[in-house]
């Protein structure tokens, strides 16, 4: 017999379970075996935790995948190998594997690493991306900013760039977002210092949960600890 079984990846969303497509909700609700990313092993994976109703561990195997929180490496390289096998091993035995990401599958999500994998490895096994409402999209909506007006030019990057790269881009474009910004928050406030720009950044944390926070003073944040999952939008 054919196999049809397919991968999924859904984007469900910045935290919010109502901002799950409903077309990811089916298919999430359908499948047999659900991926959750976490960045530790004895961490909870927040993907899965916005999408808890939905799922039927009775029904669905639901597969934590540890992806070490580092920028490369052996150990990364490793996990990322490993995930793909094991949802290649599920697809190979009829069943459909949802890849479920927080955001959206496409924008600097873990899936794209295992969907490198899998092509390389197996380009027979189907693939279907559904996109999700990205954490850009539903901070800009919670601190009321608008990312583009008519011709503004739009960059989104990780704030780990290097000072110039920063810099450049700063300068260049009407609006910057900058991801990952927790660990560097600092040394990119004095660039904005610099720019005279620090009166245009709006800071967002755990957009779309019961822990979202918007700070519009962004001096206040200077020297504290930071949430992994927040951002900084400058808009000028």
């Amino acid at each position: 017999m054919h196999n049809t079984a397919r991968i999924y990846a859904v984007g469900v969303g910045p935290g919010d379970p109502e901002l799950i497509t409903r077309k990811g909700e089916r298919i999430i609700r359908s499948a047999k075996v659900i991926c959750a990313p976490t960045g530790a092993a004895d961490a909870a994976s927040y993907a899965l935790s916005i999408v808890g109703e939905l799922v039927d561990p009775g029904r669905q195997e639901i597969l934590t995948q540890t992806f070490p929180m580092m920028k490369k490496g052996a150990e990364l390289e490793a996990a990322w190998e490993e995930a793909a096998s094991q949802v290649i091993e599920r697809v190979d035995r009829g069943n459909d594997v949802v890849f479920i990401t927080i955001g959206d599958p496409l924008l600097y999500s873990t899936f794209l690493y295992i969907r490198r994998i899998i092509q390389q490895r197996r380009p027979d096994i189907p693939m279907e991306i559904v996109p999700g409402i990205s954490s850009v999209s539903a901070a800009a909506a919670a601190a009321g900013v608008p990312l583009g007006i008519a011709g503004d030019r739009i960059a989104i990057l990780p704030a780990t760039y290097e000072d110039y790269e920063l810099r450049r881009t700063l300068k260049e474009f009407d609006t910057v977002v900058l991801m990952k910004v927790s660990r560097v928050f600092d040394r990119v406030y004095s660039i904005l210092q610099e720019l005279g720009l620090t009166g245009k950044g709006v800071f967002v944390r755990r957009v779309g949960s019961d822990q979202e926070e918007v700070v519009r003073d962004i001096s206040t944040l200077l020297g504290r600890e930071l949430d992994y999952l927040s951002m900084l939008i400058v808009k000028k």
